[in-house]
């Protein structure tokens, strides 16, 4: 896979720097998932969690997009990492000294989750600007390693953090992580939008027109959506899993940093078919190995005793189900960025972004699954459901399979 976006300098300032501010958000995700889970003992709790901080996010995501397309989006990013900054550094404190308890916690959450809402329309919609037309592939596939490889190796390191020290000091890492965000975004302001042509709509309508006009766009959010709600929202009730395979602190960060392993395969994997003819069966192969894997996930963990087969086990499930989900998101938000209009890139992809916050909201529904059943049993449902979606999408759209990456039109 080619990686020619960094001969960008302000680009590879941009990626170097997202380091910092995408590591703390996979730590701070780890840290309030284990803080819940070891004030409440429930999965619940953990679906709590994840509706405290995805419902916000999906609100402000909504508005940040509309805001993107209006405002100066560098600006939007630095004013977001200070807010995440300062919101880590206060929630250090309470945990640091005790004091947190689990309606603090919630409500941090949500405030995070707000500002992740402005702080994703807007970083889709940057760095656009930071590269040539031709280096967006690139660029598509570099944001999913940083986010993907962080993945893959900060779960590890801070369940072993939480192991040795507490939670606390994984708040305290990211409000640094935010920092450096913000001091690098310094350096990268652009100047501010020029007004809009007289007449032109800048409504969220016209992105949610432009979507439903184009069913492409249409389709491929949806299956990302369904993907991400009903398939790797299980990495929510992860500490539930962990806990029944006996694995701890420790074997908690590695069941996350596996899907992070086989996130970052993925994405290495499709970056070599991007221009295939075949990019369209690539790219859906990629959803049907993730629903295959979760059900296999759901088998090991349910029908295995805990030990370290069933571990091992769990942890290739998970790698394979990265590998799958990788391909597929990859494949298909290339496809979007390339197709998307830049006076509506803010809001549509803002509205994709909404993607994410999915994951959060999906433990609302898998948690009290697995509370009232077991954890096995919610992984198996939401396994299913994403079949059936793929099926109907499938059969609806067949064309999907036969998407051409040489076809610069994309059309289905």
């Amino acid at each position: 896979m080619k990686l020619d976006a960094l001969r960008s300098p302000r680009y590879r300032r941009f990626w170097f720097g997202s380091i910092g501010s995408t590591g703390a958000s996979q730590l701070y995700f780890v840290g309030l998932s284990w803080l819940v889970f070891e004030m409440t003992g429930s999965a619940a709790y953990l679906g709590l969690l994840g509706f405290s901080m995805a419902v916000p996010t999906i609100v402000a995501t909504l508005m940040g997009g509309l805001l993107a397309d209006r405002a100066n989006r560098g600006r939007i990013l630095l004013l977001t990492s200070i807010l995440a900054g300062l919101c880590l550094s206060f929630l250090t404190i309470l945990d640091l000294t005790e004091s947190a308890q689990i309606w603090q916690v919630l409500i941090l959450a949500a405030f995070l989750g707000l500002i992740s809402g402005f702080d994703l329309p807007a970083r889709i919609a940057f760095f656009p600007s930071l590269i040539e037309s031709s280096q967006m592939m690139s660029a598509v596939a570099l944001s999913s390693i940083l986010w993907q490889g962080t993945r893959m190796i900060l779960p590890a390191i801070g369940g072993l953090l939480i192991a040795l020290v507490d939670t606390w000091l994984l708040f305290f890492l990211c409000s640094i992580g935010f920092g450096v965000m913000g001091w690098i975004l310094i350096g990268l302001q652009t100047p501010d939008k020029p007004d809009p042509p007289e007449g032109q709509d800048q409504s969220l309508g016209a992105a949610i027109t432009f979507i439903r006009r184009e069913k492409l766009f249409l389709v491929l959010i949806s299956i990302t959506w369904s993907s991400m709600f009903f398939g790797t929202s299980y990495v929510q009730i992860m500490p539930v899993f962990a806990e029944l395979l006996g694995a701890g602190e420790k074997g908690y960060g590695y069941l996350i940093s596996a899907t992070g392993v086989g996130s970052v395969c993925g994405t290495l994997i499709i970056g070599r078919f991007q221009h295939s003819p075949l990019l369209g069966r690539y790219m859906m192969g990629g959803a049907v190995l993730f629903a295959l894997s979760l059900l296999f996930f759901a088998a090991v963990t349910g029908l295995l005793e805990g030990g370290p087969v069933a571990f091992y086990a769990a942890c290739g499930c998970a790698i394979l189900g990265g590998i799958g989900g990788s391909c597929f998101l990859i494949s298909s938000m290339t496809v979007l960025q390339i197709a998307v209009p830049d006076a509506l890139r803010g809001r549509v992809m803002g509205i994709h972004s909404i993607t994410f916050s999915l994951i959060a909201l999906g433990g609302l529904v898998l948690g009290p699954i697995a509370e009232l059943l077991s954890a096995p049993t919610a992984v198996l449902f939401g396994a299913i459901t994403l079949i059936i979606s793929l099926i109907v999408f499938s059969a609806r759209f067949p064309n999907l399979w036969r998407l051409n990456a040489q076809n610069s039109n994309y059309k289905i």
